[in-house]
């Protein structure tokens, strides 16, 4: 792991100093380490520690239920900090501190000042008229909370691009996110505008055409969840919304024409929950899944590891009142063991919910995929499929696909105190399940899991396997990571099989695959080339989730290049280097990264994308991405 760190911290001072991006270098190494481990930096050898450790370790090293733990706080904007002290949750805190003693504090926390952090040029904000939102161009279905099935699947009627108009694509504009290092919140089309959120938790409302910003709306914390749009009845009338998540488990509703606040939700008071899975909407319930950066606080010898529980809420979508919560492990975790540093472990814990659960509105029923457990003892909760009731979220069934895997990142540590028993394999199932029909009429479900094996389930009889069909090695950062796309009976699968330098493993089968969804018969591949040639932070394979159209499969790679190939046969379609400098619609200079997390959107002539992902070793970026059809003569400069 130190090795993988030094690596990163490398990758990211060449980076900024090249680059020039807004927040300071300092900022940016703290925090890579601490969203990797949440403590590497020792607390004396920065100015402001002995503050942290008088005001706020007390509360946020674990022991108060509903504080962020330190790892979150690190991902937070100086900014965000600041204003909690000063008039937010915190104020009755900050009061005991200075002016001087509260920016040394957040420097400590952050490594960077309140307003370090550039902002958008005065004329990236739409002029009059400019902003018009309309009301007739309905959200376009895309999965990952918009569409039932999970399918990534964009329809002709709304992609209005014809398979030889891609190799014509040309970039259209960009859009910088300020002072961060990746990008990862899936955008969504609806009412004439790009609707995204940041790493510094603003959302935007941008406009299609031009990309200049309507509005946005600060979150607490990073918004990595899609925004999800639906219309529904909110204080007596029709309105439309944007639902998403942050890093602290909140959940917000707001006006889509506006960015006003109509509902905030809490949806799980452990310190370390996070939303990062897209919420799915169905009437009127929003389905969260709730995960957790526990796995990484354990890394610390001296926590009590572990007892997050994974979880899906239901919220009314009128006013985020809570429905019901069904927890992936039963009962709490209970005392175990104490550790050789005589810290008492606990157990079960874990089986996290990373993907956006899946409606079956025939059944009435959610499918979603869990990750490992966190400690031992591991349980039949974690890396399985479960099946439960969209009214009351009883569990129905539950399929698991890899019994003993309980992990945490003690386990590539030298003290591997809290590192549980069973020390992994961690094949958590990242991806979300997909609900196909059939010709005959009957339905199937499609799963995916780091370990890159890929299953079809039976849905009425128990999640009963029909097949299963290996496509990768697999392993911490995938075989199959975050998402993968069907079109009728094929079924696109990207395959990440990342070279983890920690880690002594076979060679790998990055690439895309198209197989059959009845019988998973391999229809073509098309390997990952390595096009890295020395860049720092480059590797072959595709970790983002893809998305497909009836001609074409559109995938980022790890190397930072999107590329689109033709469905029927894999052939190379067009690419696009995204590894490079642009000057944003608002002002700012960016660069693109790796693709990871979400994926690609096409709506009406409009390929979007986010590039950068600047975590775990990977190439850092700051920019969204639109692209049109366009003549030779009429390509955009970037």
């Amino acid at each position: 792991m130190t090795m993988l760190i030094e690596r990163s911290i490398e990758q990211l001072i060449e980076w900024s100093t090249e680059r020039l991006i807004e927040r300071p270098i300092e900022r940016l190494c703290r925090f890579i380490a601490l969203a990797l481990l949440g403590w590497l930096v020792p607390a004396a050898a920065e100015p402001g520690s002995e503050l942290y450790r008088a005001h706020c370790s007390a509360c946020h090293e674990g022991a108060v239920p509903k504080a962020p733990h330190r790892t979150f706080l690190a991902m937070l904007s100086p900014d965000r900090i600041e204003e909690a002290l000063v008039s937010g949750s915190m104020a009755a805190q900050g009061k005991a501190l200075t002016g001087t003693e509260r920016h040394a504090l957040i420097a400590y926390l952050t490594g960077a000042a309140p307003g370090q952090v550039a902002d958008h040029a005065a004329g990236a904000y739409c002029r009059d008229g400019a902003a018009a939102f309309d009301l007739a161009a309905s959200p376009v279905s895309l999965g990952w909370g918009r569409d039932y099935e999970n399918s990534r699947f964009f329809p002709a009627d709304s992609v209005d691009l014809a398979a030889d108009d891609y190799p014509r694509l040309a970039l259209d504009w960009a859009f910088v996110f300020p002072g961060v290092i990746q990008a990862r919140s899936q955008p969504m089309v609806a009412w004439g505008h790009i609707y995204v959120g940041s790493a510094d938790g603003r959302v935007y409302a941008l406009r299609r055409e031009s990309g200049c910003i309507a509005w946005q709306f600060q979150a607490s914390a990073e918004v990595r969840t899609a925004i999800v749009a639906r219309s529904a009845e909110v204080a007596g009338s029709e309105r439309p919304l944007l639902v998403f998540g942050d890093l602290l488990a909140n959940v917000y509703a707001v006006d889509a024409r506006s960015g006003e606040l109509l509902w905030r939700r809490k949806v799980d008071d452990h310190p370390s929950a996070t939303v990062t899975g897209s919420p799915s909407i169905y009437r009127q319930q929003v389905f969260v899944p709730v995960s957790s950066l526990e796995v990484t606080s354990a890394a610390e010898p001296t926590y009590s590891c572990c007892s997050f529980r994974g979880s899906i809420v239901a919220l009314d979508i009128a006013s985020g009142a809570v429905q019901w919560q069904t927890h992936t492990v039963p009962q709490p975790a209970a005392p175990t063991r104490a550790n050789r540093h005589g810290v008492m472990q606990r157990g079960p814990s874990g089986s996290p919910v990373w993907n956006s659960p899946t409606v079956d509105r025939r059944r009435g029923l959610l499918y979603f995929g869990t990750g490992s457990n966190y400690s031992s003892p591991a349980d039949h909760t974690s890396d399985a499929i479960f099946a439960i009731a969209m009214a009351d979220g009883s569990v129905r069934w539950i399929q698991q696909k890899t019994r003993g895997d309980a992990w945490n990142m003690g386990c590539v540590l030298a003290d591997k105190s809290n590192c549980p028993e069973e020390n992994g394999p961690d094949l958590d199932f990242g991806a979300s399940v997909f609900l196909q029909r059939n010709r005959s009429g009957a339905d199937r479900l499609i799963a995916a899991q780091k370990s890159g094996w890929v299953y079809a389930l039976d849905p009425d009889r128990g999640g009963r396997e029909l097949w299963r069909k290996r496509l990768g090695r697999g392993g911490i950062q995938g075989g199959i990571h975050f998402g993968f796309a069907a079109a009728g009976e094929r079924l696109f699968i990207p395959v990440s099989d990342y070279d983890d330098p920690r880690i002594a493993q076979p060679p790998g089968s990055p690439g895309l695959y198209a197989i059959s969804a009845a019988r998973g018969e391999l229809l073509w591949s098309a390997p990952a080339p390595d096009s890295c040639a020395g860049r720092r932070g480059c590797s072959p394979g595709i970790s983002a989730a893809i998305s497909a159209t009836p001609d074409a499969v559109i995938a980022g790679g790890m190397d930072g290049v999107l590329r689109i190939h033709a469905a029927a046969d894999g052939k190379l379609l067009w690419q696009f280097d995204s590894v490079r400098d642009y000057q944003g619609a608002n002002g700012l200079r960016g660069r693109g990264g790796s693709f990871g997390g979400d994926g690609p959107v096409l709506a009406g002539g409009q390929l979007i994308v986010n590039s950068g992902y600047g975590l775990y070793g990977h190439m850092p970026g700051n920019v969204l991405l639109v692209f049109s059809r366009a003549d030779p003569a009429d390509r955009a400069d970037p």
